[in-house]
């Protein structure tokens, strides 16, 4: 009697316990699959603007495109947001290089031409990376900016919190990746845990921030934009963009302007 009893409390552990390694291994990949929304189609690049491939620190082969005028003031690492890839803003890209900015647009892992899945840590590394590519092809620290849009704002945010920079431009970023998800997702924002998050890490920055948010924005609201600028110290600062949603919002001037001349400001030494 004992024996099966114990058997079958043996057993009821084991499932138990099988259920639980499940359910770890499977909860990681449900969040990712509501956070990244990859597009593996990407087209050839503007005219002027090259191709790039770097390898991550973990081995993940990523692609990129870079475009430059004869004398940049400053070179860009751009982080995208979480969907599509590079080639959704290459018209500002363009508009960017015309300005008189150097840009390197990468895709994360699992994006478009990049090898790999996207995850939290992941897209981490893959910042870093673009970051020392042009760090060992001469770019000086005190000519890169980190930039990003939306979920790339946070990847841009902790980039700059591990590496030397001239400052932070960020679009249409968050707070906190929860802060996000409880608009769109109710309770289900628990599972985001602390996942990306800049309201944490933009008090520490020691070097200049931009922030731009459209006051229509209806995917990460404004107030989630003023409250990542709140949280920084000084210098800063912030352009509300008037009539601006999410994914319009490079359309209105004052953006690019606005961190063209953050840009020339942050290098002007």
């Amino acid at each position: 009697m004992s024996r099966r009893s114990g058997g079958g409390v043996a057993r009821a552990a084991l499932v138990v316990g099988a259920v639980g390694l499940l359910l770890s291994l499977a909860l990681p990949m449900l969040i990712e699959s509501l956070i990244f929304f990859p597009d593996r189609d990407v087209p050839a690049p503007p005219p002027g603007v090259e191709e790039r491939w770097i390898t991550t620190a973990d081995g993940v082969r990523l692609h990129a495109w870079y475009g430059a005028p004869a004398a940049p003031v400053a070179t860009l690492i751009w982080s995208h947001g979480n969907g599509g890839n590079i080639a959704g803003r290459g018209d500002v890209l363009v508009g960017l290089v015309d300005a008189g900015l150097a840009v390197l647009a990468y895709d994360y892992r699992g994006y478009g031409k990049s090898g790999g899945r996207p995850s939290e840590a992941g897209v981490y590394l893959d910042a870093a990376a673009a970051y020392d590519d042009l760090r060992a092809r001469g770019v000086p620290a005190e000519r890169l900016i980190a930039f990003g849009e939306s979920l790339g704002g946070a990847v841009s945010i902790r980039l700059a919190s591990e590496r030397p920079c001239a400052g932070v431009a960020v679009v249409s970023t968050f707070t906190r990746l929860a802060d996000v998800a409880r608009i769109h997702y109710g309770a289900l924002a628990t599972m985001a845990g602390g996942r990306f998050d800049s309201r944490a890490r933009v008090a520490t920055l020691g070097v200049p921030l931009f922030v731009a948010h459209g006051d229509r924005d209806d995917i990460v609201p404004y107030e989630l934009g003023a409250a990542v600028f709140a949280a920084a110290a000084e210098p800063k600062r912030f352009v509300p963009v008037a009539g601006a949603g999410h994914n319009d919002v490079f359309a209105f001037p004052e953006v690019v302007e606005g961190i063209v001349a953050f840009a020339r400001d942050v290098t002007r030494r």
